[in-house]
């Protein structure tokens, strides 16, 4: 009697807002598949009905995958063929499915990428930036310091930089950014492919201004470090930014727009205008 053959695992790429974004490999995947693993399982329903998909569907999220993982390699295993998909985009992309990949692939299950939209590449290409290389950052830490290390880790990059954000942290995130990275050019994407659909692009401290309620997921593409760096230290002293940051505040100009101000000025990054200044007033 011959051994069952293995199933294969399928990672269906999902559309990030726009249901008519899925490809029609796609569709004929998910309505052929044994299972459908998604990260929502209410939220994937949507989709499924949309283009009158009736498979059965389970959940596989990041607070189950350890669980959930030799589950389905087990299905897999015996046959099945399942369809990994998350909320929207390429699965296992800052989302769940690294841990069924990896274990589908060293059981020797075959791994089948349906490619498809994707929020990293709809920002990049958009936002004017240089796309010959890009790095792809996830989420930068929820907490002040380790975000901070996490920008000056990445500084140095020549690449542009592309990362996610959530809404209650995309403000404090684009400060830290411009104390660490300067006041590079970037672009900020939102609701990508929705009716809603919205793009700044400008110098980091710009999109910062023009930033209004922050609703929904960002995608924030920042350009590399200059291949040249100024020679900023000939042309301020740190008296000159004590006496700039002096007047700026007093009409009324904010301490941190100000500090912003002078690094966006004389090309330095805030926290250099920040130890200038504390420098200038040490007797």
């Amino acid at each position: 009697m011959s051994e069952t053959p293995a199933g294969i695992l399928f990672l269906v790429a999902t559309p990030i807002g726009n249901l008519e974004d899925i490809s029609l490999r796609a569709i004929r995947v998910l309505g052929e598949v044994d299972l459908i693993a998604a990260e929502d399982t209410r939220h994937t329903a949507k989709l499924l009905h949309h283009y009158d998909i009736r498979r059965p569907t389970s959940s596989l999220h990041e607070h189950n995958e350890h669980e959930k993982a030799p589950v389905l390699v087990a299905r897999l295993r015996s046959g099945a063929r399942i369809a990994l998909v998350t909320d929207a985009g390429t699965p296992a992309v800052s989302d769940p499915g690294y841990r069924l990949v990896r274990a589908a692939i060293d059981a020797g299950i075959r791994v089948e990428a349906i490619p498809g939209p994707s929020a990293v590449m709809a920002a990049l290409v958009s936002s004017g930036l240089p796309t010959d290389g890009f790095v792809f950052a996830g989420f930068p830490p929820p907490k002040a310091a380790a975000r901070r290390a996490w920008f000056e880790a990445l500084e140095a990059g020549r690449q542009t930089l592309v990362f996610f954000e959530a809404p209650h942290r995309i403000r404090a995130t684009l400060e830290a950014a411009i104390d660490t990275l300067g006041d590079r050019e970037a672009s900020l994407g939102r609701e990508l492919t929705k009716v809603h659909e919205e793009v700044i692009r400008g110098r980091l401290s710009a999109v910062l201004e023009q930033l209004g309620e922050p609703r929904g997921e960002f995608t924030v593409v920042v350009a590399g470090r200059p291949d040249v760096q100024p020679d900023t230290t000939a042309q301020v002293s740190d008296n000159q930014l004590l006496a700039e940051f002096g007047r700026l505040t007093e009409n009324e100009t904010g301490r941190r727009e100000a500090i912003n101000e002078l690094a966006k000025r004389y090309n330095l990054r805030s926290r250099e205008v920040f130890a200038a200044i504390d420098r200038a007033r040490r007797p």
